[in-house]
């Protein structure tokens, strides 16, 4: 297999930039403009979120995924209070802390729950645990979508949260480093991104760019503008403030101005797609998950995956002993699908 070949599963992180982003970056190299986000094209790109979203929201740029969702996370939680998530989510098992560092000190509190999704009954022990200021008050609920195993919440799912959160005087963080996923495959449904965001309850969303086919922007998005007060100088001094902001900025209106982001998350999806329905066909594979977003989770032999680890596939083992992630990203493409399958067929066979 040649070096130029595409023969990685290993994440959508590893996927280069879409065109349509690249392009707008390499348009946003002509002349001078105002720094730190005084430029044209960072105007627009906040104003293309809010179309987006169909609702007047306050959006800020950061380079990644884990400073969108600390640096939320800190505006609507002090030291003394608690983060609840998934025991899958970022916040818990891929942030450094970050969201501890972040807060001054609030408590993340894993969850478990099916699908890697939190249910309101899932979490209400949670709401009882510990009595009165001996135990960190519970500041935020924090969800992913789409989440970790590729599953996808409902805007009832949403709302049902959200209305937990509420009554609990919780906001409702999302994490949306696959976000552009979730909304390609709830777009399949007639469902707009306002339906199971704000509309849903939710506060604040980390809307991941770098996942979707841009690079080093993460946009942080309130729905509730009033809770973004001097956000911006936690964004300075969370060193996430771009001097040269408009290449940033640039590539989410290439992404966002037609449609691309969709696009390109919509081909990951299906990708997805057929590499499961492939999966389903082999006897020494189990899927762990139905995919719903880009992501296909699977039981193998452990000799199959070293053996098609050794013809060069790149691949994650996530689960237990046997359990196997396997992302598709913006640009995979169907004949990289079918060369992996036809090549762990013959590894399952021993040839």
């Amino acid at each position: 297999m040649s070096a130029s070949d595409d023969c990685t599963f290993a994440s959508d992180n590893t996927a280069g930039m879409a065109p349509e982003a690249l392009q707008a970056f390499v348009a946003a190299n002509a002349g001078a403009v105002p720094s730190y986000g005084g430029d044209p094209w960072t105007a627009r790109a906040k104003r293309l979120v809010r179309e987006v979203f169909e609702t007047d929201c306050a959006v800020f740029f950061v380079f990644n995924g884990t400073a969108a969702n600390s640096l939320a996370l800190a505006q609507t939680c002090r030291s003394h209070h608690s983060v609840l998530c998934h025991a899958l989510s970022h916040v818990e098992t891929d942030e450094c802390a970050a969201p501890e560092f972040f807060t001054g000190g609030s408590k993340v509190i894993p969850v478990d729950g099916p699908d890697a999704k939190l249910r309101p009954a899932d979490l209400a022990p949670v709401f009882t645990r510990g009595h009165g200021v001996h135990y960190p008050k519970p500041g935020a609920l924090s969800l992913t979508q789409s989440t970790e195993w590729g599953t996808v919440y409902t805007p009832d799912e949403v709302r049902a949260l959200g209305e937990l959160a509420r009554r609990h005087g919780c906001t409702l963080q999302m994490d949306g480093a696959r976000f552009a996923n979730a909304a390609a495959a709830l777009a399949a449904r007639g469902l707009k991104p306002a339906d199971f965001t704000w509309r849903a309850g939710v506060d604040v969303l980390s809307f991941g760019g770098t996942k979707n086919g841009m690079n080093t922007t993460e946009a942080v998005v309130f729905f509730r503008p009033e809770l973004a007060r001097e956000f911006e100088y936690r964004v300075k001094q969370g060193a996430q403030l771009a001097s040269k902001q408009r290449f940033a900025s640039a590539q989410w209106c290439g992404m966002l101005g037609d449609g691309a982001w969709l696009r390109h998350a919509a081909q990951a999806n299906a990708m997805a797609r057929r590499l499961a329905d492939g999966l389903r066909a082999l006897p020494a594979a189990r899927l762990l998950a139905e995919p719903e977003a880009n992501g296909v989770f699977v039981e193998l032999p452990l000799a199959a995956a070293e053996a098609m680890w050794a013809r060069g596939w790149h691949f994650h083992r996530f689960i237990g002993e046997h359990g196997y992630r396997l992302m598709c990203s913006w640009e995979t493409r169907a004949e990289t699908v079918d060369r992996f399958l036809a090549e762990l067929r013959a590894c399952a066979a021993g040839r």
